[in-house]
């Protein structure tokens, strides 16, 4: 019966964190399948579920950060210079900004006509290194495929960070504006260029380490389409609280290790393509779930986003295809 509670636990801790990127209005199914799951618990429907501890590890992730790909060499690349890593932070703002200045018409799920960024990009999320007090379950792992399908809406969208897909609605609700990149060279912790020999370079940076991260707010939310603080999220839940303090205390996320890589037309300094992975590591600890008592729990979440989107994906989230 204890793994079986572990089972309960992280399933409703990875429901919520999924439900962070899906967006709030799907709260009530987060809530309603908790519930589900304790009552199922009670009843002994979950006792033959094969759930089997694995190995254990660090809580979260370590906190290191660390570097995943080569550090930039001085030099020329495509006939743009690039020295140090504010020039290549300053190349992408110019294109980032110029791509997010181009639009398209596409035809909405009823027909009419919208104007949407020209440069449209497809994303999937996947959950990775699910651990409750520490420790893998394998019934949670099963699991997992199930909760991702009935909380993670795949979506369109613009270059990240992006609110909307539509230019006249990217920005945040403070009004900061997404047309524009807020990257600099201090939110690399390295970066590279390539000269693909075909009159486009591609640029590859790994923003630094960033706990909490807000899009347009930090170094990670400078390139990647980041969470914000989940900590309200999650607490919202009915069923979710504290064995000691709160929210603030006992919820951390820690981006690191991501990657950017972009290819960009010299001549005319528009992005081409591009795939941004994020890597979030979420560690919640003290946490009380009905009938669960002070547990801890964490995951890695693997986010990217795609650039171009294909017509294969447009069909499949419907809504949007080109006019």
């Amino acid at each position: 019966m204890k793994k079986v509670l572990k089972a309960v636990l992280c399933l409703a801790l990875v429901a919520a964190f999924v439900a962070s990127f899906a967006g709030c209005a799907k709260m009530n199914y987060v809530t309603n399948g908790t519930i589900k799951a304790i009552h199922e618990v009670k009843s002994g429907a979950w006792e033959n579920n094969g759930a089997a501890e694995g190995e254990g590890g660090e809580e979260g992730g370590a906190a290191a950060d660390e570097a995943v790909i080569d550090a930039l060499t001085p030099g020329t690349y495509g006939g743009v210079e690039f020295n140090d890593l504010n020039a290549v932070a300053a190349y992408y703002k110019e294109a980032y900004d110029y791509t997010k200045t181009l639009t398209a018409q596409y035809k909405n799920a009823e027909g009419g006509t919208e104007t949407f960024y020209k440069f449209l990009g497809e994303d999937n999320l996947e959950l990775e290194s699910i651990l409750v007090d520490g420790k893998e379950n394998a019934t949670i792992n099963k699991l997992v495929p199930g909760i991702m399908g009935g909380l993670f809406s795949k979506q369109i969208n613009g270059l990240p960070p992006a609110k909307n897909r539509n230019p006249e609605l990217d920005k945040d609700d403070e009004g900061q504006d997404f047309r524009t990149s807020y990257i600099t060279g201090d939110d690399l912790l390295a970066a590279n260029v390539a000269d693909n020999g075909d009159g486009t370079i591609t640029i590859t940076m790994q923003p630094k380490l960033t706990e909490m991260s807000v899009p347009g707010k930090d170094a990670q939310g400078h390139v990647f389409s980041t969470l914000g603080d989940i900590g309200p999220t999650v607490s919202s839940i009915s069923v979710v609280s504290f064995a000691q303090g709160d929210y603030k205390d006992n919820i951390k996320v820690t981006y690191k290790g991501g990657t950017a890589v972009v290819k960009i037309d010299t001549k005319t300094k528009e992005i081409v393509e591009a795939e941004y992975t994020e890597m979030a590591y979420v560690a919640v600890t003290h946490v009380n779930i009905a009938i669960i008592k002070d547990k801890s729990a964490s995951l890695t979440i693997k986010y990217w986003q795609k650039f171009p989107c294909s017509a294969e994906y447009m069909k499949e989230t419907k809504g949007v295809t080109p006019a």
